[in-house]
């Protein structure tokens, strides 16, 4: 409206201004140029969002392949096959058997900067599915020794289906796009198999940034804790770092009904797990990031007269700050030592470092919001909680600019609150929240591409 009133008023007054016609003539290009840029984008806006609801039903098509058919970790090979023969049918550069089974693809626009990546997960997780969906999976498979059913519980099935979906649409795209995109498709986000690399870090590790160093990498997860259509975002720490470990108390087997003759390892232990309790409740600063050291299992001896030799403790710890991350590592060695020592015993403790605190950049977060409230509306945007699961994309974000964004996936009609969450065997995903996900990340693309 003020754009319409000032050149109306312009117009009105333009014999009087003629005379200063050179000056005016900058002025009229410079204004001219602005609104066709504005209606250029407005129809490229539009175009964008035909071409997602277009897409739709592909999408899901393609979402419920994915969840028919899981894979674990470091298996994904129908998957990768599947996004393989996608990718190529819309005509794309692509790459596989990266980090074992991921695969990437390259779309070369108008210039080949700025490169933006997009990732999606692909990997299922070792849950027997009980939603009783038509397309639920019914595969099993061996994990751990043992025999499991394989579920999408945590919604790569739908991501994959998403960044399909936008592919497709940045194809269509492609001759007007002011950049070049790089699709990734990662295996492994759940944790490579014991004895093997896998994941972003793998990928990363046999080159994929040297290849293509991109400017910026967005990623999008789906979360039962928001309804549909909802975006969350979050500016710094989103989600925690991941590292677990491994503890062996050895002591000195003796009789239990002479325990003066021996070291005993099971006592050692319980100090040490009520000492570890205050690393976190008395030496970290919790005002500035929040830390868990949790331990899942202890194993030891076999009788109950008889104090073993030795005690096994497995246990993770989850931070929300890197500096944080340091100083409780720091900790947790001097602390298991300390006390095993004390008693007699001997403490070996490995720390096996897994993903780092997954952070998104200030700077980039600040300058794409307007985006986001554009595509879904200032009421559907939700500033996220931090989270104490963890996410391999961290290891991308160290790399280049980070956004990673949350797509609630809870139909309006149900609690969010109490629906069923990620990792369960009832997680499900309104489908009717992919497009929203398809239209965040084509339009963050765009507008990334085209500058704040």
């Amino acid at each position: 409206m003020y754009t319409t009133n000032f050149m109306q008023g312009f117009y009105r007054r333009l014999p009087d201004v003629l005379p200063r016609r050179a000056a005016c003539a900058g002025l009229f290009v410079v204004m001219g140029s602005a609104a066709l840029l504005m209606q250029a984008t407005v129809a490229q806006e539009s175009r964008i969002d035909q071409l997602s609801a277009d897409g739709e039903a592909q999408v899901i098509a393609w979402r419920r392949d994915f969840h028919q058919f899981p894979e674990l970790s470091n298996r994904e090979f129908r998957t990768a096959g599947v996004v393989e023969e996608a990718l190529r049918g819309m005509g794309l550069e692509v790459e596989t058997g990266i980090a074992h089974t991921g695969v990437v693809a390259y779309l070369r626009g108008t210039s080949e900067r700025p490169l933006v990546a997009l990732r999606a997960d692909m990997d299922a997780l070792p849950v027997t599915e009980a939603t009783g969906l038509p397309f639920a999976s019914t595969v099993r498979t061996e994990f751990a020794g043992q025999e499991v059913g394989v579920m999408h519980a945590c919604g790569h099935d739908t991501h994959m289906a998403m960044l399909l979906g936008v592919a497709q649409n940045l194809v269509a795209l492609r001759d007007d796009l002011p950049g070049s995109v790089l699709f990734i498709f990662q295996p492994a986000e759940e944790g490579a198999p014991e004895g093997e690399e896998g994941g972003a870090e793998l990928m990363l590790k046999e080159g994929l940034f040297d290849r293509y160093r991109p400017d910026a990498i967005f990623g999008m997860h789906a979360f039962s804790n928001l309804h549909t259509g909802q975006i969350g975002y979050r500016a710094g720490s989103i989600m925690a770092s991941a590292d677990r470990f491994r503890l062996t108390v050895h002591g000195r087997q003796t009789h239990g009904g002479r325990p003066w003759d021996g070291v005993d390892p099971i006592v050692t232990a319980a100090q040490i797990i009520t000492g570890v309790q205050t690393i976190v409740s008395r030496q970290v600063d919790l005002t500035r990031a929040p830390a868990i050291v949790s331990f899942g299992a202890i194993n030891g001896g076999i009788r109950n007269n008889i104090i073993p030799d030795s005690v096994e403790l497995v246990g993770t710890i989850r931070n929300l700050d890197m500096g944080t991350r340091d100083m409780v590592h720091e900790r947790l060695r001097t602390t298991v030592s300390a006390i095993a020592e004390s008693a007699g015993a001997q403490a070996d403790l490995e720390i096996i470092e897994m993903y780092p605190v997954t952070a998104n950049d200030p700077g980039l977060t600040l300058q794409m919001l307007p985006t986001i409230e554009r595509v879904v509306g200032r009421e559907n945007m939700v500033e996220a909680e931090p989270r104490t699961v963890a996410e391999d994309f961290s290891f991308f974000a160290l790399e280049v600019p980070g956004l990673y964004l949350t797509l609630g996936v809870t139909p309006p009609d149900v609690d969010a609150a109490t629906a069923p969450a990620n990792h369960s065997p009832l997680f499900y995903v309104d489908e009717a929240a992919l497009v929203t996900g398809v239209r965040v990340l084509t339009h963050l693309t765009v507008d990334y591409m085209s500058g704040p």
